[in-house]
């Protein structure tokens, strides 16, 4: 990841661990000023190192959505912060912006860090550089997304949404009843071109194909011919990640799988899972689950829409009628999720 592509919240930090530098300064800057404008980053001089220590060891996503709140100036919070119930909240598209302005153009620096730290925080951070890479590759930065605040930060009810190309990421501090990841969300990749070749290469996702595909490779003839399908959901904005009933689901049920090929589905989900951060992930499997079980799960690959006409399925699906996960890597990488409790 360059850092130099991304906004910068102090020009004097080099040799500085910048993640950990921008949470100390955004927390103690709160905590000292206790105001609703973010105090310069050089407050930090002169508070005690232990106090700066304690405050970066408990920064989250949700504590830096509050601060960020209360930072906001009366022109800010006019564009960016809705009521909660507020139409935009449950929207999700693979191009798009949730408000007009950019990241880059309307937040001070510090706010801009603080931005950053909240997506970055969200995701898991072994990962988190690999989808920093495909901010950068389908974007052009982070400065180029849009954000809005659902609600009053601390009140038990609101989301921050973080949305652009090939984005449109949550933070709700458990706001959100029932739903994972705080509602539907859309992830995904064109590493260097817009048609990819059948290998994808460089996606930062595509690993979660190949994964799928594993399990494809262990079913038989008569799984493989309930499995492999023609053509699959539409891409439709949020219309895309409608929930069906049990009856209307194809596929492969995982329910006629045996227990090796089960297997193959956990690990297949623990892929999918793993760019996000294990509060999100954990939350997001138990909603998964029924009953301890994956069996209410359908498994569909699409056969017209294969990059390469390779055999290795690009566009494929896990849903239940709680749940989709829509993979569709033609002609290159978007992912569509909605899980519900």
């Amino acid at each position: 990841m360059n850092q130099n592509s991304l906004p910068s919240a102090c020009a004097d930090c080099e040799g500085v661990d910048r993640r950990q530098f921008l949470k100390t300064s955004v927390l103690t800057g709160a905590a000292v000023a206790a105001a609703s404008a973010l105090p310069h980053l050089l407050v930090m001089d002169s508070l005690q190192a232990s106090s700066v220590k304690a405050a970066a060891k408990s920064a989250s996503s949700e504590t830096l959505v509050a601060t960020l709140y209360k930072s906001l100036s009366a022109p800010q919070r006019e564009a960016v912060a809705f009521e909660f119930n507020h139409p935009l909240r449950s929207k999700i598209d693979a191009n798009w912006q949730i408000t007009p302005q950019k990241i880059a153009e309307f937040f001070t620096p510090d706010q801009q860090a603080m931005i950053r730290e909240i997506f970055i925080g969200v995701h898991n951070p072994e990962y988190a550089e690999k989808v920093m890479q495909h901010i950068q590759d389908d974007g052009s930065g982070l400065g180029n997304y849009s954000i809005a605040i659902f609600g009053q930060p601390g009140t038990g009810a609101s989301e921050f949404v973080l949305t652009g190309r090939h984005c449109t990421m949550r933070c709700d501090g458990d706001s959100v009843e029932g739903a994972a990841f705080g509602g539907p969300i859309f992830y995904g990749h064109a590493a260097g071109t817009f048609n990819e070749e059948p290998t994808h290469p460089g996606n930062v996702y595509w690993f979660q194909a190949k994964r799928a595909n594993d399990v494809f490779q262990a079913l038989d003839g008569k799984q493989r011919a309930l499995a492999l399908l023609d053509d699959p959901r539409k891409e439709q904005s949020t219309a895309t990640v409608e929930l069906k009933k049990s009856g209307q689901l194809s596929g492969l049920p995982i329910s006629e799988m045996r227990r090796d090929q089960k297997v193959l589905v956990e690990k297949a989900l623990g892929d999918l899972l793993l760019p996000f951060r294990k509060k999100d992930a954990d939350e997001a499997m138990r909603m998964i689950r029924k009953d301890g079980s994956l069996d209410q799960l359908h498994l569909s690959f699409y056969k017209n829409l294969d990059v390469g006409s390779d055999g290795i399925w690009d566009v494929w699906q896990l849903e239940s009628p709680n749940m989709v996960w829509y993979f569709r890597g033609h002609p290159h990488v978007h992912v569509w999720v909605n899980i519900r409790a």
